[in-house]
């Protein structure tokens, strides 16, 4: 399966996953989008993905042994837009976080230093024991951030 048929599939999931929350069995239009996300960063970035349960990081590079932590969001018309799930855990060496359109199409894909983490930008909810980072304002403008092209 290319990636043309992959994104077809995915966005007729998004659309029955968005009739089935507009019907109140839903609560969330998510579920896929984190493993779809990981798949296509470490497709691109020729990363190995880790087993689902490393609570740390999702991919390291086989070669620099750089590892990353993957997070994503797919906007839709509820909810907050560009809120990245919860970050339990700091031992990664790059955060990359996408934002996805509400048909899977990537907005924008972003190569985050671990060190902006702990900043004023990300906050550390006690409820969830986790950093919420949410993709916009000053953090968007700083300089060891990179764009990256999915």
């Amino acid at each position: 399966m290319n990636k043309t048929e992959i994104l077809k599939q995915l966005q007729q999931y998004g659309r029955i996953m968005d009739r089935l929350r507009d019907a109140g069995i839903l609560r969330s239009g998510n579920n896929p989008v984190a493993d779809y996300t990981e798949w296509l960063v470490a497709r691109k970035l020729g990363l190995e993905l880790t087993p689902n349960s490393n609570k740390s990081f999702d991919a390291i590079h086989p070669r620099t042994k750089i590892r990353y932590q993957i997070k994503a969001r797919r906007i839709t018309e509820s909810g907050k837009p560009r809120q990245m799930s919860v970050i339990r855990s700091t031992d990664f060496d790059y955060l990359i976080a996408v934002i996805f359109d509400r048909d899977f199409k990537v907005l924008k894909a972003l190569k985050i230093p671990k060190k902006l983490i702990r900043t004023p930008f990300v906050r550390f909810s006690k409820h969830q024991n986790g950093h919420i980072l949410i993709l916009r304002g000053p953090i968007l403008e700083q300089r060891d951030i990179e764009e990256i092209k999915l």
